[in-house]
């Protein structure tokens, strides 16, 4: 059984103690006014630079006349027309005798050779280093399976200079880091790092590009983000589903009164909440809707879903969610993707009301998803133009569909009677029917302004298709399965992959949870490995649950007992799994019978996972937790200027260190797990700090939700170091079972600055 080891938090480093300052020179002799006048001048600005030298080094703190309450020596320099005084609080400075000019006249001379070997050695290391990017390009391109040592001790030796390299970095934003943050300011209290619109103004203006993501070190912001003014603990689920605090989302009452639509109909109640199931024909209008989807497809009813191979959903602009609520009382699990959208936003309404969404556009840019992941794809009036840009769109929807998985679109193009006296509709509809006959889909049935297409499940489909017929097939090199927001493609993707199984063979829900032997060898992992994730998550989910109490923060820590209950199984809803694996933490929550939904995030580093997630009936997502664009430059720029890096490191490492944000709003889950984050491999090459990290989580993490942080103990020694400038309450929990490990738990309070 764990025991608590000791409570989160830290004392504040003081300031180093000041050196002894060196002495002040003074000087008098019998020669001329003039010549001891311009000698004194002379003297003085050898002495302050010194001292300005000493001071940048950090052995002599220089401070004004009022920070001598603080410890700190006081000096200050003058010349007047006896030579040169100084005077020192605390400490006066004891006088002594100058340099005789011969002496002064050897030093000149020594720091002109100085400078000219400084600038020489320079120039030596700016040749080396071009010499080895020219060697690098000129290498020969011979197979990996005959230079393995030398490419891996070629891999290993950049690892290491980058390693030593981003120590400097990491320093440098430590010291930096140790003051208390303050918090941001409330026009910040929705901030979206890449996607606010007021942050980069310039940016996004492109044709087709307005809702693309733009991630730069400047669109973070190193403060705490408070929530609104009148904020409240959401309810819980699943209460959630159905009503939320008005206060907790940014809408005006306009958009509320203007929502129409079935996808996006509420209604404002008292007590400041919002309803999305107070109108009867709203609720029996959404099951209608899927109830028609379900007989379209040849099911009796939406119940069937599950046994037709259907599990997880992509929905595209999902408006307020109502549509994935209702599927997920059916085992169906709905991802909601949606542009970013400063008020009335679809992603954060459906993340308040506990359902999974994301901030996600195909506008220019692939899906951060692998190719054959969802087996449905739903478009109900998402305002795509599935026509533009040479079927781009339909494309991207084939390339995240599984074979034989369904397309539903519901607009108004699609109403046949409607759209007959409208030609641009027509064509519109037209277009869409024959391309999607060329990316082989079968139109299953169309009623009123609903269609169904089926992806085929046929690979051979694609070469019995006319000879020249566009789309083509894509080749190896653009047929990515993890691409990480590229640009869209003009080729069908995922026909090669060994993943290509049609959803009405695959193993239902919920025993798909489970793979077998055949299905992870598809993935290139063993059985033995993914039985001993599963295993060890298993044991592990009872005792993280049973530490998500106030009880762990006190000053005598216990479990909850007998006469304190266990927490409840809604206690959270909003789950992230930072570093997800296999997605065992996962499935071990849902074995353990708890109400959550869990985002698996997997590093761009280890991309395969996330297939197994999504063959599991899961959900996840490709995300870059540290970025790294480029330390060589980075040294490059040292070698030049010492002097300006030196002023500058913090500037310089933040600006090629950051961290990516994650794509959706503040407070947007109520745990955050992570399982050897700080220990991936990315963090020795990228290094993006820790400190960093915790800024993220806490933008993204609500007021009284968890964190549950499993690392080496040194990782978590840090980690808990960092936590107090965050203000969480935390506890570091010991591992009996590994000694190596640690536990950090942490929960965030809800802080109210009072005007």
């Amino acid at each position: 059984m764990p025991r608590p080891l000791q409570r989160g938090g830290g004392r504040r480093v003081s300031d180093g103690e000041a050196a002894d300052p060196s002495d002040s020179p003074t000087k008098s002799g019998a020669q001329k006014e003039g010549a001891q006048r311009a000698r004194s001048v002379g003297n003085s600005v050898k002495i302050t630079s010194l001292l300005r030298f000493w001071h940048r080094r950090g052995s002599l703190p220089l401070g004004n006349d009022d920070d001598s309450s603080h410890g700190k020596v006081n000096l200050k320099l003058y010349v007047d027309e006896k030579g040169l005084r100084s005077e020192m609080k605390a400490l006066p400075l004891q006088p002594s005798r100058l340099e005789p000019d011969g002496v002064s006249a050897t030093r000149s001379r020594t720091s002109s050779f100085l400078s000219f070997l400084n600038f020489g050695l320079v120039l030596v290391i700016l040749l080396s280093l071009c010499g080895s990017f020219l060697w690098t390009l000129k290498m020969p391109r011979t197979p990996p399976s005959s230079n393995t040592d030398l490419y891996r001790g070629y891999r290993r030796l950049q690892q290491e200079i980058l390693l030593d390299f981003s120590d400097v970095g990491v320093l440098s934003l430590g010291l930096a880091k140790q003051r208390d943050l303050e918090f941001c300011p409330p026009e910040l209290e929705d901030f979206v790092p890449c996607f606010n619109a007021t942050v980069n103004p310039e940016e996004g203006s492109a044709e087709g590009r307005q809702h693309d993501r733009f991630c730069y070190p400047r669109s973070k912001e190193n403060c705490l983000i408070l929530p609104p003014k009148d904020y409240r603990v959401p309810l819980r689920w699943p209460t959630s589903r159905d009503v939320i605090w008005s206060m907790n989302v940014k809408i005006t009452p306009e958009e509320v009164v203007s929502s129409g639509s079935f996808t996006k109909r509420m209604m404002m109640l008292e007590d400041n909440q919002i309803s999305f199931r107070s109108d009867a024909v709203f609720v029996d209008e959404v099951e209608d809707y899927s109830h028609q989807i379900a007989e379209m497809i040849g099911l009796r009813n939406e119940d069937g879903f599950v046994n037709a191979g259907v599990r997880t959903v992509l929905d595209i602009g999902c408006g307020y969610g109502s549509f994935g609520a209702h599927l997920f009382s059916k085992q169906l699990l709905t991802t909601c993707i949606a542009d970013y959208e400063a008020s009335g936003s679809q992603v954060q309404l459906t993340l308040e009301r506990g359902l999974p969404a994301i901030i996600a556009s195909i506008d220019s840019k692939q899906l951060p998803f692998p190719f054959l992941s969802f087996d449905m794809v739903h478009c109900a009036r998402c305002g795509v133009e599935w026509n533009q840009k040479g079927g781009a769109f339909l494309i991207e929807v084939d390339r995240v569909l599984k074979p034989g998985g369904y397309f539903v679109w519901t607009s108004s193009v699609t109403n046949t009677h409607r759209s007959a006296r409208n030609k641009e509709n027509v064509k519109k509809c037209k277009y869409i029917r024959n391309y999607a006959e060329k990316l082989c889909w079968d139109l299953l049935a169309q009623q009123e302004e609903t269609a169904v297409w089926k992806k085929t499940s046929k690979r051979d489909c694609y070469t019995s298709r006319q000879p020249g017929t566009r789309p083509s097939i894509c080749t190896k090199g653009h047929d990515i399965e993890y691409p990480y927001y590229r640009p869209l493609v003009s080729c069908i993707g995922g026909t090669q992959g060994r993943r290509w199984i049609p959803v009405e063979e695959r193993t239902v829900w919920p025993l798909r949870a489970t793979p077998n032997i055949t299905e992870l060898a598809l993935h290139g992992f063993r059985e033995a490995d993914f039985d001993e994730d599963s295993i060890s998550w298993r044991l592990m989910i009872k005792n993280y649950w049973s530490l998500l109490s106030p009880l762990i923060f006190s000053d005598h820590p216990k479990r909850p007992g007998d006469e304190d209950p266990s927490p409840p199984f809604n206690i959270v809803r909003n789950v992230m799994d930072m570093n997800a694996r296999f997605g065992g933490f996962n499935a071990a929550l849902l074995d353990a019978g708890k109400s959550v939904w869990v985002m698996n995030v997997v590093p761009i580093e280890k991309p395969s996972y996330l297939p197994v997630i999504f063959d599991r009936g899961f959900i996840g997502i490709l995300h870059d937790w540290y970025i790294n664009l480029s330390l060589l430059f980075l040294e490059f720029l040292i070698v030049l200027n010492i002097v300006y890096v030196e002023k500058n490191l913090t500037s310089l490492i933040w600006l090629f260190l950051w961290c990516e944000a994650f794509p959706t709003y503040p407070r947007s889950y109520d745990m955050l797990h992570a399982d050897s984050l700080f220990s991936l491999e990315a963090v020795l090459q990228h290094r993006c700090t820790v400190f960093d990290i915790f800024l993220e989580m806490d933008r993204i993490l609500r007021p009284e939700g968890w964190v549950v942080l499993r690392d080496k103990s040194s990782n978590i020694d840090i980690a808990r170091s960092l936590v107090i400038q965050t203000k969480w309450d935390a506890r570091v929990v010991e591992l009996e079972s590994n000694n190596d490990e640690k536990l950090l738990i942490c929960q965030k309070q809800l802080i109210r600055i009072q005007p």
